[in-house]
């Protein structure tokens, strides 16, 4: 199914925060709108098919346009250039553990969520497993509604059973919790 500028336009605009320039110092809602804007970007790259050299400027179009008091881009990056980085791995994920959707039959915002917590569930040891897990499901819910939410849901809560997840994520409390 192709998408028209129209409703990458739409998509967009849609996406648009209306938060207060004072809160970007990367606290809990400024991640989230990173994530959003991460999440974008992925979306942008996809649907035009462009080369993964064009991310950069995406990133950099969106920002300034709908979040323009985002200066602070580097979790951004990380996290592309980690999806990125780990694509094809990635990518092995969501065929495994989503086997009646072949990828390209996902929707492009679905597949990036995916991408994006993926990543950050199984390749970041920064993010704890929860905080990647919830923060993906509100983007889905967000970005696509409650049946993307629960699509994403059963991927993401699959891989965190089977694989070590749990581990990384009582490591990191326990790391946290002493200190």
């Amino acid at each position: 199914m192709l998408v028209s500028n129209i409703q990458i336009s739409a998509f967009i605009k849609n996406s648009k925060l209306k938060i207060k320039n004072s809160y970007y110092a990367m606290s809990k809602q400024n991640r989230h709108t990173a994530r959003r804007l991460i999440i974008q970007a992925l979306f942008q790259w996809d649907f035009n098919q462009a080369p993964k050299k064009k991310i950069g400027g995406f990133i950099d179009y969106l920002a300034k346009s709908l979040y323009p008091g985002m200066e602070e881009l580097s979790f951004v990056k990380k996290v592309v250039d980690g999806v990125f980085e780990n694509l094809n791995k990635i990518d092995e994920y969501i065929t495994k553990y989503a086997p009646e959707w072949p990828i390209e039959q996902i929707t492009i915002v679905d597949r990036n969520i995916l991408r994006m917590g993926i990543y950050e569930l199984l390749f970041d040891p920064d993010t704890p497993a929860k905080v990647a897990i919830d923060e993906a499901l509100e983007i889905a819910r967000e970005f696509n509604g409650e049946p993307s939410r629960k699509f994403v849901n059963g991927v993401l809560g699959s891989i965190f059973r089977e694989t070590n997840v749990q581990k990384k994520s009582e490591d990191k409390e326990t790391k946290t919790n002493n200190g």
